[in-house]
């Protein structure tokens, strides 16, 4: 193990050091003079991992239009340092410790081991507090006008640490959850499954009645279960993978005996041939073929880059394919769905903090503050106007290009050339985009149904930890994370029997796991009492 975290390392390192690998574009591009106030013909790096709709069309961020037109209108040039795809956690591990780090990083820096509070003291990222105030009007303004997302923003301290991606409407926080092949859901004779046993009959005729080799797919990288990990199948036994409350009282999932039954059920279904034998190492890629090419029938995706991406795919090889959401599975029928995928307003995703090594911070604040302007808004959302999108009775609608794209690229992939709307990135998404993006039935539907679970009711809020309780907690949950992953996939394969189940959790318990429950309810209490 230790062997090959030293190669990666060093894969890591030498991308990183190689121009050619990690910086996108070239230096042709010219950078036009600002006309909004941003700082001109200056010249930053920028680290961040491509989004895999953009990386689908164009390898680097230098190529996508959207990031051309953002260095043209506010007059700064851009360097990308681009990460190997899902390879982020590594890469940045790497650039940290090599202390050439550039101006920005975009990053999920809430889940920065230590937590936020940590990369400031230790020297990685800006406290940007006095940055905003003096330079970043247009944020600063809409903190003021959204009090509960400031408060989301802020560490324990007080501190803000990144420009952050909002989501701007409570419709914009469910977007993933059951995507199933309804042509074949008819051409069987079945229903929409509601159940587990429901589940299991209809991957079990898609197997044995369709042929199909891998009935149920999902993502299994960057982390074991990720693609079931925000309650979809383990929903149903009453758990998650992480941490929930319950009436105040914080709870750790893997702990819970729902979440063994949840594995004894992955297990058989494993054992039938019902779940992708790959699906440990699935990314992004796999699952798109999988869904596209027929291998697979069923799976938990988003109703943008899952059903609107594949439904056209689809069509093109079966004018007869129609993917369609289901709910989240419940045990019996007619309960409500426990929990589901459900963001906040204020993720963690997609924000952007400022080195401590820049020498530019206060025009990358600036370069920063312009995606919450209103033109910013407007470019980040929509696009280039008369381009991407134009104006009709005062609302932004999409053009062709990205509703009908000439070279046939999917609405997500369309999007994510000329805007950031899809994919995270330092601005405030807006819910005009939505009804645009889903432009098939089946899409909205699914936000409909996808919603309607109790996941608000049970999901822990956006609590800061003091550096040193999160330092603590993650110490000990880098260690549980990695013997959950291990214990679960080891289960799901059958390589090892049903009673190790609770040999784990003692050793999970003996990794402190009450002592990071503990931390986590001592920052809940303090939130509610705020």
């Amino acid at each position: 193990m230790k062997r090959i975290h030293i190669r990666v390392r060093c894969l890591l390192a030498a991308c990183l050091l190689s121009l050619a690998g990690c910086y996108g574009g070239d230096d042709k591009q010219s950078a036009s003079e600002s006309s909004t106030g941003a700082p001109g013909g200056v010249t930053m790096t920028y680290w961040a991992e491509l989004n895999g709709n953009a990386g689908s069309v164009k390898p680097t961020f230098q190529e996508v239009p959207f990031f051309q037109e953002w260095q043209k209108r506010t007059g700064v040039r851009l360097k990308f340092i681009q990460p190997p795809a899902n390879q982020a956690k590594e890469a940045l591990n790497v650039l940290l410790a090599s202390g050439e780090l550039p101006d920005m990083i975009e990053y999920e820096w809430n889940r920065f081991p230590g937590g936020p509070v940590k990369a400031i003291n230790d020297g990685y990222i800006l406290r940007l507090n006095d940055l905003i105030d003096k330079h970043a009007p247009h944020l600063k303004a809409y903190l003021k006008e959204h009090p509960e997302i400031d408060k989301q923003l802020k560490t324990d301290d007080g501190s803000y640490y990144v420009f952050p991606f909002i989501r701007g409407d409570d419709l914009l926080r469910t977007y993933q959850g059951p995507i199933l092949r309804k042509d074949w859901l008819d051409e069987l004779g079945l229903p929409l499954p509601e159940t587990i046993e429901d589940w299991h009959t209809v991957l079990k005729a898609f197997k044995e009645r369709k042929g199909v080799l891998a009935p149920l797919t999902f993502l299994g990288v960057p982390n074991t279960l990720f693609g079931v990990e925000h309650g979809g199948f383990v929903g149903a036994f009453g758990v998650k993978k992480g941490f929930y409350q319950e009436d105040g009282k914080v709870k750790f999932g893997p702990l819970e005996a729902g979440y063994k039954q949840f594995l004894l059920t992955f297990r058989q279904w494993y054992a039938e041939g019902l779940i992708d034998r790959n699906f440990a190492t699935s990314d992004a890629k796999t699952l798109d073929s999988s869904m596209v090419t027929g291998r697979s029938g069923a799976t938990i995706w988003n109703a943008g880059a899952g059903i609107g991406k594949w439904q056209p795919l689809l069509t093109e090889r079966d004018a007869k394919a129609q993917l369609e959401p289901a709910p989240y599975p419940v045990l019996k029928r007619g309960e409500q769905p426990k929990f589901g995928q459900r963001s906040y307003s204020y993720e963690g995703t997609g924000g952007v903090a400022i080195s401590r090594k820049s020498l530019h911070a206060e025009e990358a604040v600036q370069l920063l503050d312009y995606g919450y302007s209103p033109e910013g808004h407007m470019l980040f959302n929509f696009g280039v106007e008369g381009v991407s999108y134009r104006m009709e009775d005062g609302q932004p609608k999409y053009t062709e290009l990205i509703t009908n794209h000439p070279d046939k690229l999917a609405p997500a992939q369309a999007l994510a050339m000329y805007t950031r709307v899809s994919y995270f990135g330092p601005f405030v998404q807006d819910l005009r985009f939505m009804d645009q993006f889903y432009t098939l039935p089946q899409q909205k539907k699914a936000v409909r149904i996808w919603s309607d679970t109790d996941a608000d009711r049970y999901m822990m809020p956006q609590i800061p930890m003091t550096e040193k309780e999160n330092a603590e907690f993650s110490s000990i949950m880098n260690d549980v994370t990695a013997l959950v992953d291990e214990m679960s996939l080891k289960l799901i394969l059958g390589m090892e029997p049903p009673e190790s189940f609770e040999a784990y959790n003692a050793q999970i318990k003996q990794l402190k796991i009450d002592r990071a429950i503990q931390l986590q309810q001592m920052a809940l209490d303090r939130s509610r009492s705020r």
